[in-house]
């Protein structure tokens, strides 16, 4: 009998959390049901995309309490017993998402079924030619360099980029995009293509020329091509920020005289990789160095080297869009310091002494 008894009073049990679950599951969607107009409304009409991310752990509670915070719901109550009643919550893993505010709670609850794999993310620092790109963006992305290469040098021409980005028409067909692939990190979908990443390295080019410095580059006498070629220079030269308006300053006068640009990043760029020294960049300049027969050797040829020799960063660009008015006609790197910063001189004399006193080697930034 008591065993009998003791059956009945679990059974009854049973009963009651069976109704408990029923009659919440039933309050529920009585719930869901009323909130019919809420679910079909999106917080705004603004579809830019966001990256939202859960992390391993969070709850539905504070998810949606995110979500309200950055303005994706405006309900995040409504959004939590709204993925309870779908059978969604369990659903929602840590990963990345890509969300907008107009979207609905039913459209943001289905998308936060599948997480994003992670971005792929790639850094691209000042100063680097061509070539040092390519390493750099097939080592970080798995983009095949040589499609890369290839649009970057010649295939940019023929296609779209032309129409989509108007400061390309400044850019002489046979020319590559040397210069103008804007240095910056950049975050790239799986599996990204060489159009991908070059697309927002042109995007993020063109923020940087704008009226205002084209403007002032044609003031100075400069297309917006010779005026990035000149902030390619500056950006190999310079290591000092303050310095880079007065080299840009420098190199201007040296062109408005007619004298050699006399560039040691041009002797640079003209003399190519040195395997020796593992680097594009050749460490330092000797008088023999300055004879190398090159179109860029701008010791042997007047006015600027055929084309930019380097992706200048944004302090390039505005050092050579706003170069200093300076008396400078002659500059070399301090050998007393350390720190990449330069011995200005106005007359060659003066230069000489500098020379002399640095052991007569031209010691370039590496």
């Amino acid at each position: 009998m008591k065993h009998r008894y003791t059956f009945t009073l679990l059974s009854l049990l049973a009963m009651l959390l069976l109704v408990s679950c029923s009659l919440e599951s039933m309050y529920l969607g009585l719930y869901i049901d009323s909130k019919t107009e809420a679910l079909s409304q999106a917080a705004s009409a603004d579809d830019t995309p966001v990256t939202f991310t859960v992390e391993p752990g969070q709850s539905v509670e504070v998810i949606g309490n995110r979500l309200q915070r950055e303005g994706l719901i405006t309900d995040a109550e409504l959004f939590r017993r709204y993925v309870q009643y779908k059978g969604l919550d369990a659903g929602i893993q840590a990963g990345s998402y890509s969300l907008n505010a107009a979207m609905t709670i039913p459209e943001i609850a289905l998308a936060m079924q599948n997480a994003a794999a992670p971005d792929i993310q790639v850094t691209i620092p000042e100063g680097k030619r061509l070539e040092e790109v390519i390493t750099l963006v097939s080592a970080d992305t798995g983009i095949n360099p040589d499609d890369f290469l290839q649009l970057a040098t010649t295939g940019w021409a023929q296609t779209d980029l032309v129409t989509r980005f108007s400061f390309l028409a400044q850019v002489p067909v046979t020319a590559t995009l040397e210069g103008f692939l804007f240095p910056d990190t950049y975050r790239l979908p799986q599996a990204p293509t060489a159009y991908d990443l070059i697309e927002r390295m042109l995007a993020a080019f063109e923020k940087q020329v704008t009226p205002e410095v084209q403007q002032s580059f044609a003031a100075h006498g400069l297309s917006l091509f010779e005026g990035i070629t000149l902030a390619s220079i500056v950006e190999r030269e310079a290591v000092v920020d303050a310095e880079r308006p007065v080299i840009a300053g420098v190199y201007l006068n040296r062109l408005r005289d007619g004298w050699p640009l006399a560039a040691c990043p041009t002797i640079q760029y003209a003399l190519g990789y040195r395997p020796e020294e593992g680097t594009w960049w050749k460490r330092v300049i000797y008088f023999v160095d300055l004879e190398v027969d090159s179109p860029y050797n701008t010791y042997r040829t007047l006015g600027l080297p055929p084309a930019p020799i380097a992706s200048p960063g944004a302090a390039a660009i505005q050092a050579a869009a706003f170069p200093a008015e300076t008396p400078y006609y002659f500059f070399m790197v301090d050998c007393n310091k350390n720190d990449g910063s330069h011995l200005f001189a106005e007359i060659e004399a003066e230069h000489l002494e500098h020379f002399e006193m640095c052991g007569g080697a031209y010691n370039t930034n590496p």
